[in-house]
């Protein structure tokens, strides 16, 4: 609109002259209770291990990981997901539904200690737990078996759910994960925990140092196959949606973050659901790593970051620096 010659041209930078300015008008706001923090906690370890490629992050003892999620907790953050490290992986990834199996005993912790001063969500997939590091049952060909697949996702879930897990979180996309799931919890009698579906998962170059934390690196291949093409048709991203949502998901997510904002908004216009966004290792990673080089200010990085996912549409933000952030907020 061009400035009317009866009144004083406007001067936007009015607005901005100030800090408290600023925040008063601030179109974008992010809370402790928006951020959800991964955690990778490991079977069989006397206490945290630091993860090379992602300083500060750690695989955490079953001890470590009560403390760590009292300090979440305390900052205000507003959940917890969790991925599982067991000492001994197979072809189909027992440890992810057996009863005693690392996540399923530390979500009990959790829950037991924390009630429900956060979310305890579970990440649901077996490339924690296998021994090839692919997401699902392999053919004799060397291919991930769909159908075989959800099987073992349906299985995985309801141990997850019998262990207090209050959101599951399948992120393997597989066809028909969610429906398979749910119908799986509702027959368990878990009707009331919701999914948070991966619904819109790339095969991203980002997601490198996550695979050394959880460590699941394919043993060959990769999951292009499976995983979202980055460069994939247009509408893609919404017809997995759509899929997911049909199927009984209560809320979706976009993975990874940043490199995706555009698929988040177009996902936030169309859903009336909660959307989750998630700021993936290789994200963290490069602001730490320019950050120790003293390339870029880290403080105002993470949270210039952190506001570009919120305003693209998240309601929901995974990322590894959610206590800190979540403190920095209160």
């Amino acid at each position: 609109m061009m400035p009317n010659a009866e009144f004083p041209v406007a001067r936007p930078r009015r607005l901005r002259r100030t800090a408290s300015l600023r925040r008063m008008v601030a179109g974008t706001r992010l809370h402790p209770a928006d951020l959800v923090l991964p955690m990778f906690v490991k079977e069989d370890v006397p206490g945290p291990q630091p993860v090379g490629s992602m300083p500060g992050v750690v695989q955490h003892s079953r001890d470590s990981l009560r403390k760590a999620a009292h300090e979440a907790a305390e900052a205000g953050v507003g959940g917890v997901i969790l991925f599982g490290i067991p000492a001994v992986k197979d072809d189909r990834g027992s440890a992810g539904d057996d009863p005693e199996g690392i996540v399923q005993l530390a979500v009990a912790d959790l829950r037991s200690d924390l009630g429900d001063a956060l979310v305890v969500m579970t990440d649901t997939c077996l490339d924690e737990f296998t021994d090839h590091g692919h997401c699902g049952i392999l053919t004799p060909e060397g291919e991930v078996d769909n159908d075989a697949t959800l099987e073992r996702y349906a299985s995985v879930a309801v141990a997850q759910a019998r262990a207090g897990s209050q959101v599951i979180a399948p992120s393997g996309m597989m066809d028909g994960q969610v429906g398979a799931i749910r119908a799986a919890l509702d027959g368990a009698g878990f009707a009331q925990i919701p999914i948070l579906a991966y619904s819109v998962k790339y095969a991203s170059a980002f997601y490198g140092p996550f695979r050394d934390a959880a460590e699941c690196a394919p043993k060959f291949g990769d999951r292009s196959a499976y995983q979202q093409d980055p460069a994939g048709p247009v509408g893609e991203a919404l017809r997995e949606i759509a899929l997911d949502l049909a199927e009984g998901a209560d809320a979706v997510m976009v993975k990874p973050a940043l490199a995706y904002l555009d698929i988040l908004r177009q996902v936030r216009d169309v859903v009336d659901v909660p959307v989750a966004a998630y700021q993936v290792s290789g994200e963290y990673a490069m602001v730490e790593a320019a950050a120790a080089n003293g390339w870029i200010d880290r403080d105002r990085a993470i949270m210039e970051s952190l506001v570009a996912i919120r305003r693209a549409g998240a309601d929901l933000i995974l990322t590894y620096w959610a206590i800190e952030v979540a403190r920095r907020l209160s």
